[in-house]
């Protein structure tokens, strides 16, 4: 109904919300379980687990969450806690900050991405390499074709 469900990617189990095609919704969300948009929305999104803006979505909105999955269009910052994905054909104007980032051929991307564990982290391993006791931490990005 909404379109080719992604191959490899992880939604939880739990409860879906959906704002469906044809929907238009301005303000903020904050959900349980996934966050699945088809229509257009403006404003804040907060979710501890999934986003995922199909290929008919469009989001204006500050967004924090655990995953996401960008098929559609994205103006605005996004921060996952764990992965990002960029689905062939998806639009993203604005900064990103996550741990893992995959990229499929045909993405529009413009904006600054930051990887890794988080400012605080970064702070205590810098501390702990001046010491030669730990590695800095390790950011994951893959490009598909």
């Amino acid at each position: 109904m909404f379109g080719k469900e992604p191959e490899n990617h992880t939604v939880n189990a739990g409860q879906t919300s959906i704002i469906g095609q044809g929907c238009k919704f301005d303000g903020t969300v904050s959900v349980r379980g996934t966050l699945r948009i088809e229509g257009e929305f403006k404003g804040t999104i907060s979710t501890p687990e999934s986003m995922v803006i199909g290929k008919t979505g469009v989001v204006h909105a500050q967004v924090k969450v655990k995953n996401a999955i960008i098929g559609g269009q994205l103006f605005g910052n996004i921060e996952a806690e764990n992965k990002i994905e960029l689905q062939s054909g998806s639009h993203v104007e604005g900064d990103i900050k996550t741990k893992r980032l995959v990229i499929d051929e045909g993405v529009f991307f413009e904006g600054s991405c930051s990887m890794g564990e988080g400012i605080k982290q970064r702070q205590a391993v810098a501390a702990a390499s001046s010491s030669n006791l730990a590695a800095p931490p390790r950011a994951e990005v893959e490009i598909r074709k």
